[in-house]
């Protein structure tokens, strides 16, 4: 298992800091570089929680590239 680094960023006063973290670990789960469960840990919710707000954010759950679905349905 991998450990987690601290990160400490400057924000602007008007940017609270768990909106901070949320966008990130957001991103950072849309782009493939934390698992679900990591970037909930990250962003300071149960994995269920994060999970509706990656749909509030339009991130889906679970990207599945259409080439490897149509594979899957012998298009």
């Amino acid at each position: 298992m991998r450990s987690m680094t601290t990160l400490t960023v400057d924000l602007p006063s008007e940017v609270p800091a768990e909106e901070a973290r949320l966008a990130m670990a957001v991103k950072l789960y849309e782009l493939g570089r934390l698992t679900l469960g990591q970037a909930a840990t990250a962003a300071g919710f149960s994995k269920r929680a994060f999970m509706e707000l990656l749909g509030k954010f339009g991130v889906p759950v679970i990207a599945y590239p259409a080439a490897d679905l149509a594979k899957e349905l012998g298009e």
